[in-house]
């Protein structure tokens, strides 16, 4: 079971007994309040800002599938770009009271003119939904369709608490009594709850009613990951009596966790490449070094040149001497152009060569597997890792982060500047791909050499500004000089804004399809 898995399994931070408890809490602040934003600058993450007597308040719901919680952060800097505003109907509207239905792990902030926004904090399920006189009207996922169909006045669900009803129920406490999830059943099998008797059952049970409904929170870790609990189980490391407070250190500290959780994986897994690509040369390097030591036979037929000196002639392709080393005839191709004696040079030239090749692989054999132990005892270090900065710390020293040169040698493109705007130049077919589909707007004016191969070009588009006709000439000469016609004294050149430039399915790396053109000559210039 991996660490997000466990995550949820004993995380309550949404469980119902929880939320009655933040919904209690965040009544006394934000009753009377004044709706003043609502946004979103992440992708499943909510961002609403209240005006309060006391100042600003913010609730931040973040509803990845991996990670449902929220979250009362102090500030939230909203950025310039990518950010969208949204269930308007709400903001300048006053809070008249918060609504946490029974038994139900949803909440609900109601507001002036019969608006009510639905906090439903099921999981990888989980949705903001807006009503208007009780009747879905906007969904914050969109994707989840079938929440329009949710009506407020049938959350509320009753659960018969008494004695007759436990008992009734013992064959089926978990499906029946639903609203304590995994983390409290998982509780009560710690302490042998099934192995007790009936009476024993009713007072543990009770008394876990008890922690639950005025609860301790709990920030808990095992060997895996961090927990929310309203039960002291693993190991406590934090507890509170403030839920907010208490959510928000566990939110800080689960975002921490799973980001140490996430550069850890991403660096063991280049450490593991890296050890397996210098493995990989061990191995290759290793047979063809037993292969270089044990083949001595230009060594061999150096000796046998010379001790047959006297009575072999020149100007033939081979010599058939007897080879005293295995006492069979030896066939040796020489060269016809070289005295006998000067090939047996040849040869012992290219035995020490053989001798120098055999040191020099050994050496690198040595450094290889020096730095094959470096890098694992740098995967130990980063496995055992626990907080962010040794983690980045053990990736520098490691030379797992790329230079921002490296980087920019990774781009599809290069780039040339003229004239204050930006043109780039693709590389490959490839890249060619790449640069149109995924690096150019619209609004971007593409160029190619017509009728033959080259590189995509692009001129950067500025708002507000024209493309120079200088600019275009220029990245003209680019193109044409990218391409199959560099060489001619003048190249026809495709202009056109890249909405007309399209790549059908299945079109070779860099065809493109153009649907509209405008044809210029100019000089092909680096």
């Amino acid at each position: 079971m991996g660490w997000v898995a466990a995550f949820n399994s004993v995380t309550v931070h949404n469980n119902y007994y929880f939320l009655r408890q933040l919904t209690g809490a965040l009544a006394s602040r934000l009753t009377g309040s004044v709706v003043s934003q609502c946004f979103s600058q992440h992708v499943d993450e909510l961002v609403l800002q209240f005006e309060t007597a006391q100042g600003r308040f913010f609730i931040r719901a973040s509803l990845q599938p991996q990670v449902c919680c929220l979250s009362f952060p102090d500030d939230v800097k909203r950025a310039r770009k990518n950010s969208i505003d949204l269930f308007q109907e709400i903001i300048g509207c006053r809070v008249t009271m918060l609504n946490q239905f029974m038994n139900e792990r949803s909440f609900g902030i109601e507001l002036e003119n019969n608006l009510l926004l639905l906090f439903k904090m099921h999981g990888n399920r989980a949705n903001i939904i807006l009503f208007i006189d009780l009747k879905p009207v906007k969904l914050f996922h969109n994707q989840l369709a079938q929440d329009y169909s949710i009506r407020p006045e049938g959350l509320n669900k009753s659960i018969d608490f008494s004695r007759t009803a436990f008992e009734k129920n013992l064959a089926n406490l978990q499906q029946y009594y639903f609203t304590f999830g995994k983390p409290v059943w998982q509780y009560l099998a710690t302490l042998n709850f099934y192995s007790k008797s009936t009476e024993e059952k009713w007072s543990l049970f009770n008394e876990t009613i008890r922690l639950l409904q005025n609860p301790t929170y709990f920030i808990v870790k095992d060997q895996n990951a961090v927990h929310f609990s309203l039960l002291p189980v693993y190991e406590v490391t934090r507890s509170f009596s403030d839920p907010i407070m208490a959510i928000n250190e566990f939110f800080m500290v689960h975002h921490a966790t799973r980001t140490l959780m996430h550069e850890k994986q991403q660096a063991i897994h280049q450490l593991n490449k890296k050890i397996e690509q210098n493995r990989s040369y061990i191995d290759r390097n290793t047979a063809k070094l037993k292969e270089l030591e044990h083949d001595n036979h230009f060594s061999a037929w150096a000796d046998l040149l010379m001790a047959n000196l006297t009575h072999l002639q020149a100007g033939a392709e081979t010599v058939t001497v007897l080879n005293f080393y295995t006492n069979q005839p030896e066939v040796i191709k020489v060269k016809k152009e070289f005295s006998i004696q000067k090939n047996a040079e040849i040869f012992y030239r290219k035995a020490k060569n053989r001798q120098l090749e055999i040191q020099n692989l050994k050496e690198g054999l040595a450094l290889k597997q020096q730095q094959v132990n470096v890098l694992e005892e740098r995967l130990k270090q980063v496995q055992q890792a626990d907080n962010l900065r040794t983690l980045r710390q053990l990736i520098k020293e490691s030379n797992l982060i790329k230079t921002e040169k490296e980087r920019t040698i990774a781009l599809p493109y290069r780039e040339v500047e003229f004239n204050g705007f930006k043109i780039w130049i693709g590389k490959n077919a490839k890249s060619n791909d790449e640069l149109t589909q995924k690096y150019s707007y619209k609004e971007d004016l593409w160029l190619h050499a017509k009728d033959v191969t080259g590189s995509h070009v692009l001129i950067k588009y500025q708002a507000g500004k024209p493309f120079p006709k200088s600019v275009i000439e220029r990245a003209a000469q680019l193109a044409a000089y990218h391409s199959k016609r560099k060489t001619d004294s003048l190249c026809p050149v495709t202009v056109t804004p890249k909405k007309f430039v399209r790549k059908r399915k299945g079109d070779a790396p860099g065809m493109v399809v153009v649907e509209r053109e405008k044809v210029i000559l100019v000089e092909p210039k680096q």
